[in-house]
C-alpha cells in the first residue's frame, strides 16, 4: 500500500471517530459520552444557552453527545440557539437531545407541542421525565409518531432521532419490563435522584433502594438492547461504564476528566 492510501486511511479513521455519534456507537455496544450544556449565565441566574456557547461545546472532541436540560423551564429559543451552535460550519457532528418538562407539569397537548417543534428544529432527540406508569409512557411515544419522528430502536436500527423516557416514580419501576418492551423508544433510564426523593424516608435507605431501582432498569434495557443514561463522576465512572451503561452524562469542571477515564475503562 502507498504512503498515500495508508494516509488516506489514517485521516478516515481520525475523522469518523472524531465526529462519533452515539448512532454509531451503540449498534456496536459501545459507550457514548456526553455532558449536560452548560449555562452562561452568573452562578443563580436563570440559565441562558446560545449559538456560541454551543460552538464551544461542540469543539470538545471528548462529547459525543449534549444534554440540553429544559426541564425547569421550557426555552424554544435555546434548542435553536444551541442546535445552531452545535451545527455550525465548523462543528463536529455532535448529537443533542433535550430533555423537558414532564407531561404531569404542562399537559399533554404542550409536550406533544415540544417534542414536535425540537425535533422540527434539527435537535436529535428529546427526553421526557418523570413518567409515571405504564400507560404514560405509551401516551409519551405517541408524541414522537404524531411528529413523524423516524425513531431509532433495534427494531428500527435506521431511525434518525431519539426518544427517551425517565422513570422516576416507584411504580414505573414496577412497570419497567412492560414499558421496555413498548416500540418506538430509544433510551429508557432511572432518574435515580429522583426516584431516591419519591421513595422517600430514611435517606441512606432511599438511595440504596434508587440504585437497586437503576440496575432493575438496566437489567430491562440491556434485555431489548435499548441505551440507558446514567450521571457519573470521576469515582465511579469505571463502574458505570462495566455495568453496561451505554450512555454516561457529566456535568461541571471534572466533566472532561470522568470522560477520559470512562473512554479508557470502555476501550476508547
Amino acid at each position: 500500500m502507498t504512503r498515500a492510501a495508508c494516509l488516506a486511511i489514517a485521516l478516515s479513521f481520525v475523522a469518523s471517530t472524531a465526529g462519533a455519534q452515539v448512532l454509531d456507537l451503540w449498534p456496536q455496544g459501545k459507550v457514548a459520552f456526553g455532558v449536560y450544556a452548560p449555562s452562561e449565565a452568573p452562578r443563580g441566574a436563570p440559565p441562558v444557552y446560545s449559538r456560541d456557547g454551543a460552538a464551544k461545546v461542540a469543539a470538545n472532541p471528548l462529547y459525543d453527545f449534549v444534554f440540553l436540560n429544559l426541564e425547569g423551564a421550557y426555552d424554544a429559543a435555546a434548542v435553536k440557539a444551541y442546535g445552531a451552535g452545535l451545527r455550525g460550519a465548523n462543528a463536529r457532528r455532535i448529537t443533542l437531545i433535550v430533555r423537558i418538562p414532564p407531561i404531569s407539569k404542562d399537559g399533554a397537548d404542550a409536550t406533544r407541542a415540544r417534542v414536535k417543534e425540537i425535533l422540527d428544529a434539527g435537535a436529535d432527540g428529546v427526553t421526557i421525565p418523570h413518567i409515571r406508569n405504564l400507560d404514560e409512557a405509551k401516551l409519551a411515544l405517541s408524541f414522537f409518531e404524531a411528529a413523524k419522528a423516524n425513531v431509532w430502536s433495534p427494531s428500527n436500527p435506521k431511525g434518525t432521532k431519539l426518544a427517551m423516557l425517565m422513570l422516576e416514580d416507584p411504580q414505573a419501576i414496577a412497570q419497567r419490563k412492560e414499558i421496555a418492551d413498548l416500540k418506538g423508544l430509544s433510551i429508557l433510564a432511572c432518574g435515580i435522584g429522583s426516584l431516591a426523593q419519591a421513595i422517600g424516608g430514611d435517606r441512606d435507605a432511599a438511595r440504596a433502594a434508587a440504585e437497586a431501582g437503576t440496575q432493575q432498569v438496566l437489567a430491562e434495557t440491556k434485555r431489548v438492547k435499548l441505551a440507558n443514561m446514567l450521571p457519573a463522576n470521576v469515582k465511579d465512572v469505571e463502574q458505570r461504564v462495566k455495568e453496561g451503561f451505554l450512555a454516561v452524562l457529566g456535568q461541571g469542571p471534572q466533566a472532561d476528566e470522568m470522560i477520559k477515564i470512562g473512554r479508557a475503562a470502555a476501550g476508547r
